[in-house]
């Protein structure tokens, strides 16, 4: 898998374990409300990755986007469906956001790439 993807993954897991020890209620509530919004609902899960990719995208969150990009690709939505998100996650972000657009086209490439 590639550097990209490992380091990301690895320094996540590391720093969620190192945050979700210090057993803080609010902040395990959070994450877990977070795990369970993106369940399936009336909502099905691809459209709320989406949903999640374009949020992320117009607040400019690169972890966010890099999650929401993996979780994506793993669930099998295509990169037509995820540039198209992209797309519109430009639109109503403007300018600003074409620094982590061509992020999350870095990162697409390589959850491609370590297919």
């Amino acid at each position: 898998m590639s550097d990209i993807i490992n380091e990301f993954n690895d320094y996540r897991s590391k720093m969620n374990d190192k945050i979700l020890a210090d057993n803080n209620k609010i902040i395990k509530r959070i994450f877990n409300l977070d795990t369970n919004a993106f369940q399936e609902g009336a909502l099905d899960v691809k459209t709320k990755e989406l949903l999640g990719l374009v949020a992320s995208t117009v607040l400019r969150c690169d972890d966010c986007i890099k999650y929401h990009l993996e979780t994506s690709h793993k669930i099998g939505l295509k990169k037509e469906e995820v540039v198209e998100a992209l797309g519109i996650a430009t639109l109503v972000g403007g300018t600003i956001v074409i620094p982590h657009l061509r992020r999350a086209y870095e990162f697409w490439d390589a959850l491609e790439e370590a297919r």
